[in-house]
């Protein structure tokens, strides 16, 4: 698992490299606009609801007496509640968005790794409809999985504020595990159905995790949320297409 999570995160300098000798770079154009424009309305919207929230919290408590502590601890709730949701949300909105766009990319890429084995098959409607049925799907399963376990976390941490640093750690590795397991899916489902793909990245956590760490981190940034998606993907595809070839489980365990 250490070694996977590790090659994942390396595989993001093979990205650029791959990207730049394919000449793929048209691909970041509408997923990164995608992810701007997205990312601008969940900001806006997340930011108004979060003062929202905080001024709700605030009306349950009458007294004057221990209000500012009260009022700074709901900021906090908020942020962490409202914020937090945000990120997740934001995250698969882009990756379910953005998938008529990156399965056929990391089919480019896939095909550059096997040559005639694979047969890279370009943009259609039909195609892309079909990817994005497939996202919203495993972006369902997986959005409440996450806010599941992040949320019972972040409830775990204002009951236990000691703790919080670790538990902060747990969370954005939850987020990171569930962003690189959207990333490797845009070859999975080339290969297996929605449930074979949960399968395989059981078996390959640390390549989710690698790959999602670098993943948010870009998204944390600012700027490089114009660049994630595509980028990641790649690195993605690079770490997944050698593992296919070498699973040892039948496919059909996977169906």
């Amino acid at each position: 698992m250490i070694q996977d999570f590790f090659s994942a995160i390396s595989a993001y300098s093979r990205a650029f490299r791959k990207i730049s000798d394919l000449r793929l770079w048209g691909y970041f154009l509408i997923p990164g606009l995608i992810s701007l424009l997205i990312g601008t309305g969940i900001y806006f919207a997340a930011n108004g609801l979060a003062l929202r929230f905080e001024a709700w919290i605030i009306q349950w408590y009458p007294w004057e007496w221990g209000k500012n502590i009260i009022e700074t601890a709901s900021y906090w709730v908020s942020i962490i509640f409202i914020w937090g949701g945000s990120l997740i949300i934001f995250k698969h909105l882009v990756m379910v968005l953005a998938s008529p766009f990156m399965s056929p990319l990391s089919q480019r890429i896939e095909k550059d790794m096997l040559g005639n084995q694979t047969v890279y098959e370009g943009f259609s409607m039909t195609r892309a409809i079909k990817e994005l049925m497939r996202g919203l799907t495993i972006a369902i399963r997986n959005i409440i999985r996450e806010l599941f376990y992040t949320f019972l976390l972040m409830i775990l941490s204002l009951f236990i504020p000691v703790i919080g640093p670790i538990l902060s750690v747990l969370i954005f590795l939850i987020q990171a595990y569930y962003a690189g397991f959207g990333n490797m899916d845009y070859t999975l489902e080339r290969h297996y159905g929605v449930r074979g793909s949960a399968n395989f990245v059981k078996k390959r956590r640390g390549t989710a995790l690698g790959n999602g760490v670098v993943f948010l981190g870009l998204v944390f940034t600012g700027i490089g949320v114009l660049i994630a998606p595509p980028l990641a993907t790649v690195a993605a595809t690079l770490e997944t297409v050698p593992r296919l070839k070498r699973l040892d489980t039948p496919k059909n365990d996977f169906v």
